[in-house]
């Protein structure tokens, strides 16, 4: 094999396996609306803590959601 050829492979493989592992970034799920946007057109009362988590359960105000970690968080702590 030649060693373009070997070179252009190791590439295409070290591209892909950045891709795969920066698609697993971000966060799950749709678009947060507007500040005080609701459907019916009237200004929501903001309620601390009502928004659920992660898990579906109630948040609690001034605690963290748990963090997940995966396997190249070393690259950003």
């Amino acid at each position: 094999m030649s060693p373009e050829l070997r070179l252009a492979r190791i590439a295409t493989i070290g591209a892909l396996v950045a891709a795969l592992g920066l698609a697993g970034c971000g966060r799950k799920g749709g678009l947060d609306p507007p500040p005080g946007a609701t459907a019916n057109g009237e200004a929501a009362v903001a309620q601390p803590g009502a928004e659920p988590g992660p898990d579906g359960q109630p948040t609690v105000p001034g605690q963290p959601p748990p963090r997940r970690r995966t396997a190249i968080d070393f690259l950003i702590d």
